[in-house]
Parts: structure tokens; sequence; C-alpha cells
């Protein structure tokens, strides 16, 4: 039985340049119809679902190209792991009551330790890629991390690529004294409390790291770029803290730089017509929690055009309203969780707007209070997440002792 349509009507939609007071049709997974007006100009009300939006927002759903929340949800802690199937679905529903309706799950392929382990990332590919074409509440893409460091996943990577069973890929290098962890200190606590082992053993593989850099084969790593574009794979890079990263990413035709360590090397990477990623709970928290460049700060120097969770998938939400008390315009601050990402992978065909034959990936916000409620999430048409609020006058609350 064919779907009836939908018309959210009395909205505030934001589109790729202005926002406009009016409705949206959704007909089956696509949108068909955007219009300007105070009322709904439809045919037939019997045919089509009409849902007051009560003069919310409605915004395209968020495109998180980076994000390794689903390793926090198998190994919250350290040495505990749970099943990724159990880890995906419970991931879901986080997932949408954030806003994310298109999520680029990053993994890291390294040899470290947990959920970074080799076989480990192999199995959440797997697991992800056949979970999601059986019953899935969102769009579900893989983020492959390749630690330069671990020289003997060169080949595991190439297989990935050419099996299709990634769909974005970067290039990342956290050796001590330089990238992030300029603080060497700082990189052997961190890995310490994120994997719970002891210092000798944390120390014999940061000296193993710091010897396998000077290894790293670029002429085959490359390769591995030209291979994925003509895949349709796209690469960034990582933690870029000098020009000379931004040129190397250039020469292996990468597109994104994420989370550039300083706001020079930020500013030349725009300056090469780069994207320019940061994260969210950067922008909320006003500093980045390894003490390195502040987002704001690239944001409002133009250095950079895409915002996702990083780490924390309910920050993008309140991160786009942060940025518009900052002075960037609305428009602009939801392009970058959606339409920027969407350009940056190639994808804006398709998502990223709310625009004729997109698909329907929506959402209904309300303002309460200046925060931001999500209250509405519709992935391909069908109302993946839903909400309502108790409100209550406490002028007229009775209260009894």
């Amino acid at each position: 039985m064919r779907k009836k349509k939908l018309c959210i009507y009395n909205a505030q939609i934001i589109g790729p340049e202005k926002v406009i007071k009016g409705y949206v049709i959704v007909d089956g997974s696509r949108i068909s119809e955007v219009t300007e007006s105070d009322f709904p100009r439809v045919k037939c009300y019997s045919d089509i679902t009409m849902l007051d939006a009560q003069g919310r927002y409605i915004m395209p759903g968020f495109i998180d190209l980076h994000s390794d929340a689903i390793e926090k949800e198998i190994q919250p802690r350290p040495n505990t792991l749970f099943p990724t199937d159990m880890a995906f679905y419970e991931l879901e529903k986080k997932l949408v009551v954030s806003g994310i309706t298109t999520m680029y799950h990053s993994l890291s392929l390294s040899d470290e330790w947990g959920v970074r382990n080799q076989d480990a990332v192999i199995g959440v590919i797997k697991t992800i890629n056949r979970l999601k074409t059986a019953r899935s509440m969102i769009h579900h893409k893989i983020h492959l991390r390749y630690e330069l460091t671990f020289l003997a996943g060169l080949d595991v990577l190439e297989g990935l690529i050419r099996e299709g069973s990634i769909n974005f890929m970067s290039y990342m290098d956290h050796t001590p004294g330089q990238g992030q962890f300029k603080d060497a200190e700082a990189l052997k606590n961190f890995t310490i409390q994120s994997y719970g082992k002891k210092e000798q053993e944390i120390n014999d593989f940061l000296d193993k790291t710091i010897e396998n850099q000077a290894r790293i084969d670029w002429t085959k790593l490359r390769e591995l770029s030209k291979l994925a574009q003509k895949e349709g794979i796209r690469l960034a890079s990582h933690d870029d803290d000098t020009r000379g990263k931004i040129d190397t990413l250039l020469e292996c035709e990468g597109i994104v730089s994420e989370f550039p360590i300083n706001l020079e090397t930020a500013l030349y990477a725009a300056s090469k017509g780069l994207h320019v990623c940061v994260g969210a709970p950067n922008i909320i928290r006003g500093k980045s929690h390894s003490n390195n460049m502040k987002a704001i700060d690239a944001l409002k120097n133009n250095a950079a055009d895409i915002i996702c969770s990083d780490y924390l998938p309910s920050a993008i939400l309140p991160a786009i309203f942060h940025l518009t008390r900052e002075g960037i315009k609305l428009t602009e601050a939801v392009k970058m969780a959606t339409l920027n990402p969407a350009k940056a992978l190639g994808n804006e065909g398709s998502v990223g707007s709310i625009e004729v034959g997109k698909s329907a990936d929506l959402l209904i916000v309300e303002m309460h209070q200046d925060y931001p409620i999500l209250r509405q999430t519709i992935v391909g048409g069908n109302t993946v997440f839903q909400s309502d609020f108790h409100i209550y006058d406490t002028e007229r609350v009775e209260i009894i002792c």
C-alpha cells in the first residue's frame, strides 16, 4: 500500500540561503515541494497527512562525518567490550534523538587494544554493514581512520577499499611529540586511561610508534588514496599542525582537514580549497580537550566550514545555536552540519538541504528558553523519533504537604 504524503506546515524552514515561513511536502522518501506560504495549498487532504509545526524550525538532518560514538558504545570502559549488535541498536536511538540522520562511524584501524585492534575493527565494519541493510533508523556509513604508524595495516586498508566496505577514510598520526599530542606525557596518560594498561606496556607501545613513524610509506599511501578515489571514497587528514601536512594531504588528493591543531594551519587548509572540520564539543565548551585550537576561532576567521560531533552526538544541535550567538547566521551554522559535509563527501545531490528531490531527512526543532529541543526526526520520509513535554504552570499547582 502506498504511503500517504506528508505536509509539514506552519514552519520556519531553514534553507541553504534563507529561512522562510511555509510548508514542506514529502512524497515517499523524497521532498516533493518546498513552498513559502502562510497556509498550505494542497489539492486533497484525504491523500495527505497534515502536520502542524506550530512555528518551529524545520532543518535538514545532520550528516556527521566524524564520530567515534560507536567505539564508546562498544567499549564504554577499559577492557570492557559489549556486542556490536547491541551497540549498533542502542546507539541508533541516541543518534536520532540528537538529530543525526547520516552517521559516518569513525573506526580506528591500528595496533592498539580493545575496539581499536585490527581484528575488532574489521568485525565492527562487517557487523555495521550487515545490520544497516536489514533494519536501520538512519543512514549508516563507515569512516575508516588509518593510523599511519600501523605499518602492517596497509594491506588491510587496501582490502577494505577494494571490497567496498568503507565510505570515507582518513590518515592520522598519533606519534607523541606532534599533532594532537605535542605533549608526549599527555598521550601516555590518555592511553593509560583509555585502555587500562600498565605504564611500561604503554611506554613500549609509544616507543614502537616513534620507530614506525620514520618508516611510513607515503608512496604506497598516495597509491591507496588514488585507489580510494576511483572507488568513490574520499580522503581526510587528522590533527594537522603544519602547512607541510596540508601539502601532503593535497598530494594525496584529500578533501578534508579534520581538527587542525592551530589557526595558521586551518587558514592555510581553507586557502587551498580544502574543507576544514571542527568539533561541536569544542564549540560549546569554548576550548579543545587537548588544549589545541578553539573551534570558534577557526569559524570566525572562515577557516572552517564543517562541524561534527567528534565524541558526543548530542553536541551538534546546541552547537549550531551557540554559533548564532557568536554572530554566525543560522543558515550558515546549519549548513556546517548538513550541506557542507554532504558537499565534502560528494552527496549534496541527495542529502544535506531541504530541496525538492532530496531525501526527506528532516528535523523539527523547538526553541525553549533559548535552548533547541528536538521534537521530531524524519529519515527518508519515516518518523524515527517524536517527543512531547509536560509543561507545568507552577502558579496553578497546589502543593499539599
